[in-house]
């Protein structure tokens, strides 16, 4: 018998239309505050991901699935959004057309981590990204769009943090602060941050060691060393989101470890997903597009991780809408009457199913209650003598007999009094 392969997930029905709900809602509402959707590849150049995320990351260095194609040129499935629209907003020079491109994109990516709870090795994001303004009221809007999705998706319990990094200039001079600091303390250090000292020193605050925490926690501070243009940067962006009414809580300890990130920087946590508490995590990487080969446009974007946002959508919640109509067929007759009847409703929008393979009209009463269907029309070779039909109210449980040639009228009179 085969399986998924590890870290590999199916999304089954009725956990589906979870899935559909969110991506509607996404749907809705970033084109709502003017984003469009793009759809990129799910591989690419090898070069693009390490030229974009940076070297001396966890993703370049254990995490991604590259290899060679049949050319031998190395491909990558993505492990993240960004640079492939990054790499799609130069190739089809987006920026000729619109002086801010908003866009977004759902989808899969690929790592190779540890499956765990709200981590998988195919996992799926839905990204947003605006190129084109260096502007702190975009930082704003782009956060307040997460915020009023995550409203409308009826989940509690979230926390928006919110840090600037800087600039370049002046996250450079910081790393340099933070990495003598590490020096100082890298024999109580775990292995993966005494690497990380030289290669990216950013990234111990995300090491979830305690005792790499209790030590980062007395780190330098990111907001003590960004030049005055930063930190008025990241005042206008505090007070644009209290315009909006937005709350967020400033954690200064909150870094990207990507090498692109530049200023403002945000996550939603939770505290109902143990280790994996973000849900959503995003800031601003003024020198991306530049770096991949394009002209130096300012960006910032987000990316919601769906698989730790939807175990938080409310259990009563109910998505799966219940069965219009069930067609139970009695005889070939009656069957051959009932795909005619079915096909006609379906074409006009009713969720229909017709009881297959000749089950006895009990069997197909119990597969109709399980389908929590709303009526039951039933078809037996003496109500095709008689050219008339059974029609029944399941939440009734009232029949009544209808016209064979009616009965197309009565499903609609129904629907068009709301008898859903």
């Amino acid at each position: 018998m085969f399986s998924a392969i590890k870290g590999f997930h199916d999304i089954l029905p009725g956990e589906v239309q979870k899935w559909q709900f969110i991506e509607a809602k996404a749907r809705k509402i970033f084109e709502d505050f003017g984003f469009s959707e793009i759809k990129i590849p799910i591989a690419e150049k090898t070069e693009l991901f390490t030229r974009s995320i940076g070297e001396a990351t966890d993703i370049i260095e254990k995490e991604m699935y590259t290899f060679p194609d049949r050319k031998g040129e190395l491909i990558t499935l993505r492990p993240e959004a960004t640079a492939s629209i990054g790499r799609a907003y130069i190739e089809h020079r987006l920026y000729e057309n619109n002086r801010v491109a908003k866009l977004y994109c759902i989808g899969p990516m690929f790592r190779y981590e540890r499956p765990q709870k709200g981590r998988y090795r195919q996992f799926h994001q839905i990204n947003v990204e605006a190129l084109g303004t260096v502007d702190p009221i975009i930082d704003a809007e782009i956060i307040a769009m997460l915020n009023h999705f995550l409203i409308e998706t009826n989940i509690n319990g979230l926390e928006l943090q919110i840090n600037s990094l800087g600039c370049k200039d002046c996250r450079a001079s910081y790393r340099e602060k933070l990495k003598k600091f590490l020096e100082d303390k890298s024999s109580d250090l775990c292995i993966d941050c005494r690497r990380r000292i030289c290669t990216n020193p950013l990234r111990t605050f995300d090491c979830k060691n305690k005792v790499c925490q209790e030590i980062t926690s007395l780190a330098p501070k990111v907001l003590e060393y960004i030049c005055p243009n930063c930190a008025e940067n990241f005042e206008d962006v505090k007070r644009n989101l209290e315009q909006l009414g937005v709350s967020y809580r400033i954690n200064p300890k909150l870094v990207r470890g990507l090498d692109y990130y530049t200023r403002t920087t945000f996550e939603v946590i939770t505290d109902k997903l143990g280790a994996q508490n973000a849900v959503a995590a995003g800031g601003r990487y003024d020198g991306l597009i530049q770096e991949l080969g394009g002209p130096d446009i300012p960006g910032l974007g987000f990316a919601i991780g769906l698989e730790r946002l939807i175990p938080l959508i409310p259990k009563d919640k109910c998505f799966s809408a219940p069965l219009y109509l069930f067609i139970a067929p009695i005889g070939n007759a009656a069957k051959d009457r009932a795909l005619q009847l079915a096909n006609r409703f379906r074409i006009m929008g009713i969720k229909t199913e017709i009881g297959y393979e000749g089950k006895s009209l009990k069997s197909q009463m119990r597969w109709a209650n399980k389908l929590n269907t709303k009526f039951v029309m039933i078809i037996g070779d003496e109500e095709l003598a008689s050219g008339r039909i059974i029609f029944r109210d399941m939440e009734s449980q009232k029949q009544e007999e209808v016209e064979i040639e009616k009965i197309i009228e009565e499903v609609k009179s129904r629907k068009r009094n709301n008898l859903k």
